[in-house]
């Protein structure tokens, strides 16, 4: 048998196929993985139905249809006041991650750095090791989980690349305020740095949190635009995860290298699930404006049913993730205690030390809350009795 040394020698399953398919095999409630257990819009499905009955069947173009480019450069211009040209800077990606891998390609050289905010969502960095990146990892420390700017700006040297921004930030709901945009900016300035912003969670921020509700976009900030991937998930924000349909905005210099990558990774996207979502846009262009008080309905409805728990939960701002320490409960590892919690008592949560480059425990689990509310009811009984 022929072996070969792996360019990702440290990278197994993902903790959210590990935990999903735990959850499974004990009939637990799933809590780790972050999907909704409810249906999308009945308008949404109803445009998709329709347009699978048109000849749309064959290859759309490359960086996606126009329309759709379109409708999310108005959205773009509605929320953020920034000018994007649909033909040669909007591309509609197979999901975010396809987005985040294809930007991280299309920019980091071998030897390049790039920062990371850690705790790190999990794609970030194989995408770069693959490159030949290297990560530099600035610690964001509970409960805020805000950037330390002093940290950051003693992580950047001339190698530096790129810096990766995600807020609203998996896995800890924390929200970066303009003041935190501010001080980006500040470092950048002057610098050959690239921005990719991970703004999936765009339209679930909480106004009771320390942005009061606004979504800090690189794409506000003309300064910070110029040199930004902006990437965003149709997905997050009308409850279709599987589709896997997402989208990338960035200047044309930025965007011609993005899509040099795109075009021979994914090439396009399902082709009927654009039309419909184009149609959505036209048809519901608000629904997204109702989305953080729909998930923060759900938020306290978690948090006050587990108020007399044993859990201590941190605070959330954004996403629809839940931190909560766990040490009044047990002393084991983060990653035994998801094990024992979803074999033992029947709920699934997902270790954050899965989200440490160096894997360092600070007894905290997090939890999905997009969930119905029957479904967060019995697990939050289920919890209490812990």
């Amino acid at each position: 048998m022929h072996t070969f040394p792996s360019r990702l020698p440290h990278v197994g399953t993902t903790i959210f196929t590990v935990m999903s398919r735990l959850a499974q095999e004990h009939g637990a409630i799933n809590l780790s993985q972050g999907f909704p257990d409810f249906p999308p819009p009945p308008r949404l499905i109803e445009f998709l139905k329709r347009r699978l009955s048109e000849a749309c069947h064959q290859y759309p173009p490359m960086a996606g249809i126009l329309p759709l480019r379109e409708a999310v450069a108005e959205k773009l211009a509605r929320l953020y006041g920034a000018a994007y040209d649909p033909e040669h800077e909007i591309t509609i990606t197979a999901g975010a991650t396809e987005a985040l891998f294809s930007a991280i390609t299309a920019t980091v050289r071998p030897g390049d750095e790039v920062i990371v905010f850690a705790p790190v969502y999990d794609s970030y960095l194989p995408a770069i090791a693959l490159q030949g990146g290297v990560a530099r990892v600035v610690d964001l420390a509970p409960p805020s989980f805000r950037p330390n700017w002093d940290a950051v700006a003693a992580a950047i040297t001339p190698k530096t690349r790129m810096i990766i921004v995600n807020t609203p930030h998996n896995p800890t709901g924390a929200v970066w305020t303009a003041e935190d945009m501010a001080q980006l900016m500040r470092l950048v300035r002057a610098t050959d740095i690239v921005l990719l912003g991970d703004e999936v969670y765009e339209h679930i921020i909480f106004a009771d949190g320390a942005s009061g509700g606004r979504h800090e976009s690189l794409a506000r900030l003309p300064e910070l635009r110029e040199r930004s991937f902006v990437v965003s998930s149709f997905g997050k924000t009308y409850h279709i995860t599987g589709w896997k349909i997402a989208y990338c905005a960035a200047p044309r210099a930025l965007m011609n290298e993005f899509r040099k990558v795109h075009q021979f990774n994914v090439f396009t996207v399902f082709h009927p699930a654009q039309w419909a979502l184009f149609d959505f846009m036209r048809a519901e262009p608000d629904f997204a404006a109702g989305l953080a008080e729909f998930y923060r309905a759900k938020r306290d409805l978690f948090r006050a049913l587990l108020a007399d728990s044993r859990f201590v939960l941190l605070p959330c701002d954004g996403t629809y993730f839940q931190l909560a320490r766990y040490d009044r409960i047990s002393s084991l590892a983060d990653i035994e205690f998801v094990r024992w919690l979803t074999i033992e008592k029947g709920v699934a949560a997902i270790p954050v030390s899965a989200f440490m480059p160096d894997t360092r425990q600070d007894g905290l689990v997090r939890f999905c809350f997009a969930k119905n509310e029957a479904t967060l009811r019995a697990a939050a009984e289920r919890l209490r009795a812990v």
